[in-house]
């Protein structure tokens, strides 16, 4: 049976605020479920396909949040920032209210692919080193790349405090200076530090996939969307 749960439960667990909160919203009758006007905070619903709109805003009902964003340029990856905005102020309200939070944390001048999530197993089966997650950045150097520059990164650059040598998954060569990297961990400026280890420098750095999930081309700057089933799976099937 579909589990049933209030109507002024449903919109408080969905971050529209306190369950007082949500009741004022119901009784003042800025709340539509499944096309339908309700002004009876205890009404109950089936949380299947349960869609409704605040205050004229459509919305479906989702247990948990699954998101992508395509991070811009001078955006920190924190709840607390220091010099920048947040990507937390690019998502509606009650995402945040949600409580979600970004998954591997991207340098304010790092645009591209970011997970945002509120489900803590997924956020851990995605962030943990032991899981062995590959992502795939797209890296612009300063100074040209050469063939003896990517086999160093593939068999592995010294970093300092490192004990032992850093070594890329994969390196492939799109112009003299732009590559395409690929990594399993995500350790503190990683990608930064390696370009720096074979005497160059990153000019810009963008991460196009995470897992078997590509940034979409049609995903513009500063622009977010829930993970489709076939998102999950490309994550999944990494």
């Amino acid at each position: 049976m579909a589990k049933k749960l209030d109507l002024e439960r449903i919109l408080s667990k969905q971050g529209f605020g306190t369950r007082k909160q949500c009741r004022i919203m119901i009784i003042n009758e800025e709340i539509t479920v499944n096309g339908e006007l309700c002004d009876d905070p205890e009404t109950e619903f089936s949380l299947d396909n349960l869609q409704f709109t605040v205050k004229g805003e459509a919305w479906d009902y989702k247990a948990q949040s699954y998101l992508m964003m395509h991070k811009p340029s001078n955006y920190e990856c924190s709840h607390k920032t220091q010099h920048h905005p947040t990507i937390y102020s690019l998502l509606p309200h009650p995402l945040v209210e949600r409580g979600v939070q970004c998954i591997g944390r991207l340098d304010e001048d790092t645009t591209g692919l970011i997970l945002i999530s509120d489900d803590g197993q997924f956020i851990h089966r995605m962030s943990s080193p032991k899981h062995k997650v590959p992502k795939i950045y797209e890296v612009t150097c300063k100074h040209p790349i050469t063939d003896a520059n990517i086999a160093h990164i593939l068999a592995g650059v010294q970093l300092i405090d490192e004990p032992a040598p850093i070594a890329a998954l994969a390196c492939t060569r799109l112009n003299d200076h732009v590559i395409h990297m690929t990594l399993a961990e995500g350790k503190y400026h990683q990608v930064k530090r390696m370009i720096a280890a074979i005497s160059n420098r990153v000019e810009g750095l963008k991460r196009i996939q995470i897992g078997k999930l590509m940034l979409p081309s049609d995903l513009n700057v500063g622009e977010w969307r829930w993970l489709t089933e076939q998102d999950l799976a490309a994550l999944s099937n990494h």
